[in-house]
């Protein structure tokens, strides 16, 4: 049996943006379906506003000018942040005939922020790369709790400890490999052998823990045994060959 942990998977440090982020799950049903595009209203603790610094144009799509002009915005109109993409903003606000939704270039607007855009732009890459683990099951030091859910399922046990410096936790997800043992038995009335289920065993084959620190993953190991461990052994219903 073997005892050494390994890294899991690809254990990739990824950049918190606490600011930005909620804890909510993006794994509800919605009718964002874009993958190059971060919708906020899944990742946003409270609405993103911006000011218009100029007359802006707003286009239907995040190609901007390859796509069709909207409308436009004018110089000092509050806008709220619906979307993202590394240089494009989807934006929602008053236009010339009432409400207007569309893409804007990020560099026509202001905010309280004046990194904003560098900030949003380490959102995107990061939120790119969630998506990646999700979609592979992977985890990555960085993950929030939610996400590591998503990408990993209900966890298979679950500790957690509260002190004064926050809430630290560990997730466990165990994986068994299930081995069938047959014997053989005779009908006395026939003479003829049959093979029975005698029983079944269940080996742990691997095992991925999760820490945390105040929701998010710190540390992940990973536990592979190849010879046998605790095995738990499950009596099937006797079926009797007379």
């Amino acid at each position: 049996m073997k005892n050494q942990f390994q890294p899991f998977f690809r254990i990739t440090v990824v950049a918190s943006i606490a600011c930005l982020l909620s804890m909510k799950s993006i794994a509800k049903p919605t009718l964002n379906t874009d993958p190059e595009v971060v919708y906020m209203e899944d990742y946003a603790n409270k609405p993103i506003t911006f000011i218009a610094t100029e007359t802006i144009a707003v286009y239907s799509s995040k190609k901007g000018k390859k796509s069709r002009k909207l409308g436009s915005f004018h110089a000092g109109t509050r806008l709220t942040l619906l979307a993202i993409t590394e240089h494009a903003y989807r934006v929602s606000g008053p236009g010339k005939y009432g409400k207007l939704n569309g893409w804007v270039n990020p560099n026509k607007l202001a905010s309280k922020d004046p990194k904003f855009i560098e900030h949003l732009k380490l959102l995107y890459k990061r939120q790119m790369i969630i998506k990646s683990l999700i979609a592979n099951k992977e985890v990555a030091i960085g993950m929030s709790i939610d996400e590591v859910r998503q990408s990993l399922g209900k966890p298979t046990t679950k500790e957690s400890r509260i002190t004064k410096e926050g809430r630290t936790g560990k997730w466990e997800y165990i994986e068994y490999e299930e081995h069938k043992y047959y014997r053989y038995v005779t009908d006395p009335r026939t003479g003829q052998v049959y093979r029975q289920l005698s029983h079944v065993t269940k080996e742990e084959k691997s095992k991925i823990t999760v820490e945390f620190v105040n929701n998010i993953v710190t540390a992940i190991s990973n536990k592979e045994d190849n010879g046998p461990d605790k095995i738990r052994i499950i009596t099937p219903p006797v079926i009797l060959g007379f």
